[in-house]
């Protein structure tokens, strides 16, 4: 593992953090271009009230805002989890170079845990890197839904 995906990702999890402190499912990310960060975003869903508002799709989302631009062959983004169908192919329609992720997600993935969009001829050359700092995002979202379901059962009535 590269020093610096291990640095951009710590960013990506402290967007998660932030996700969490709103009660968004824990997922963040940024966007890095030229050595810098250009988007971050994290969970927005319950928030925003919103079925897109998924982390990655709101960090492209700003991404190409400052960038004045869609197409992100040069932009490398990293994210606490790995994407979803949704989210990986706004990767491949974005024509994102890399994809770092951390955590698999065994409910959603579509880098290679329940299904593998990589593996269609989606004429894309989009590079990905899996189980960066996947310890701390798997313990983040295990820690959220644990809380979560001691919460619900306080919350039932005998």
């Amino acid at each position: 593992m590269e020093k610096t995906d291990e640095m951009f990702m710590k960013e990506a999890l402290a967007e998660a953090e932030k996700a969490a402190r709103l009660g968004e499912v824990p997922v963040g990310a940024v966007a890095v271009a030229d050595g810098r960060i250009v988007a971050r975003a994290g969970n927005r869903r319950e928030s925003g009230r919103m079925a897109t508002a998924h982390a990655e799709m709101l960090c492209l989302e700003e991404c190409c805002r400052t960038l004045g631009r869609w197409r992100l062959e040069d932009v490398t983004l990293y994210v606490t989890l790995e994407p979803c169908p949704m989210c990986a192919g706004a990767v491949f329609n974005a024509r994102v170079g890399r994809v770092v992720y951390g955590a698999k997600d065994p409910s959603m993935g579509a880098c290679g845990s329940v299904l593998d969009l990589r593996a269609y001829p989606l004429h894309t050359n989009t590079e990905f890197t899996s189980g960066v700092c996947a310890r701390e995002s798997g313990e983040l979202l295990r820690d959220f839904f644990a809380r979560r379901r001691r919460e619900n059962e306080q919350q039932r009535p005998d």
